[in-house]
């Protein structure tokens, strides 16, 4: 070989090497989970496969072992699917009708117990049942729910391979999420490690759309004895609005049924949920650093101790009221004030019709006062389709009164 060959070679490995070395972004991960060519992944289709197969290349990528079945990134499970998202579902065995696949890595540092982290990676797919966007079928590319959740957990992943050795990592995509929790349910019966050595699973469920106040809610915190703590110590950049319950409409709840602690990170709803118009321009990147970086100041802060004690929580969900009819509102679920903030209000609905507007804050409904969401729920929840009454909203530091007609 003649020494230009030689370096011509020697040249074309280093450039492979750097290539295949060359880090893939947080911007990247989403905007292709998000795109419409996976027709919004939908849980038991084909996109929802093109999506774990990205999702399996990216762990791969990374280093982790497979931890699904048979020796596989993929844990496949079957269902008959339900009209009620987020409701918990029966297995059905050989008679089910379609297939949904979680997306399971591993990191194993030999330690004796092991931090969960997860993000579901399905969404909606071409809209239908628990859409909101009523002008027929159309393309939900589900980036802040959840793409935002799956793209934070493969930067972790990236972060924690050969640091923080106190504990074993299991980076886990659930699938069936939006259809009943169904990934995560199935894997908490069907488990593909030692799961009583789980120390604490950690859940990010639209985490991209941090606002100005750097207002971050955190749902399981009554879940193990030392969270408040550990969350106040490592927080140097958000506003927390903590909540006890370890039941909520996400997968960290799966865990929590099998006693292990668990929380869920969430940035807030918005007028863009479960809509098509969720896209990936307009998350809000830097907040979703924050998160990560947060995040791994908690399982850093975590790493010495041992596995964390379970404890139980009141389930929130018990308390809420049934409705009979709505006002026509997106609550502002990170609001800590007093009142019910709006975040956006559907036209054509009760309070569109009134008049009341995003930023309005809910003080009084008929003749009850409205403190919180749960005291608004109540007040709701007294009225029947053809009744009125008057509402008063702050607006801006004044007192408004409206006639709502249900």
């Amino acid at each position: 070989m003649n020494r230009t060959v030689f370096y011509i070679l020697i040249a074309l490995f280093i450039s492979c090497k750097s290539e295949k070395q060359k880090a893939i972004t947080l911007e990247e991960d989403v905007a292709y989970l998000a795109s419409d060519s996976l027709q919004g992944r939908e849980t038991g289709t084909e996109y929802e496969l093109k999506a774990a197969t990205y999702v399996k290349e990216r762990m791969e990528g990374i280093g982790l072992a497979p931890k699904g079945n048979a020796g596989t990134y993929f844990q496949t499970f079957t269902f008959k699917p339900k009209t009620d998202p987020h409701a918990q579902i029966e297995y059905v065995n050989g008679h089910s009708t379609l297939t949904g696949t979680n997306v399971i890595g591993y990191l194993d540092n030999q330690a004796e117990k092991t931090v969960i982290i997860g993000a579901h990676y399905d969404h909606l797919g071409m809209g239908g049942e628990g859409s909101l966007y009523t002008d027929g079928e159309a393309i939900h590319n589900g980036a802040d729910d959840n793409a935002s959740g799956v793209g934070i957990l493969l930067q972790l992943a990236e972060r924690l391979k050969d640091t923080l050795k106190g504990s074993n990592y299991l980076f886990m995509a659930f699938s069936g999420e939006e259809m009943g929790l169904l990934g995560s349910n199935y894997f908490t019966k069907n488990p593909t490690i030692d799961l009583p050595k789980a120390s604490y699973m950690l859940n990010m469920d639209m985490v991209g759309r941090l606002r100005d106040a750097n207002t971050l809610s955190i749902s399981g915190t009554g879940t193990a004895r030392i969270w408040n703590q550990v969350l106040n110590a490592t927080n140097t950049d958000f506003k927390l609005v903590l909540s006890e319950s370890g039941v909520g409409p996400s997968d960290h709840t799966s865990f929590y049924l099998q006693n292990i602690p668990a929380l869920h990170l969430f940035t807030g709803q918005h007028s863009d949920y479960h809509k098509p118009s969720d896209d990936s321009e307009k998350l809000n990147y830097e907040g979703m650093r924050m998160i990560e970086d947060y995040i791994i100041r908690i399982i850093s802060e975590l790493d010495d101790d041992g596995k964390l004690a379970f404890r139980t929580t009141k389930n929130e969900s018990e308390d809420v009221p049934r409705f009979k009819v709505a006002l026509g509102v997106m609550p502002d679920y990170l609001y800590d004030g007093k009142g019910m903030r709006i975040d956006g209000v559907t036209e054509g609905r009760p309070a569109d019709a009134a008049g009341l507007q995003k930023g309005d804050v809910v003080i009084q409904m008929g003749d009850s006062l409205v403190t919180d969401m749960m005291s608004y729920m109540r007040a709701l929840s007294v009225f029947e389709e053809g009744n009125t009454t008057k509402v008063v909203v702050d607006r801006k530091g004044e007192k408004v009164s409206a006639q709502i007609k249900f």
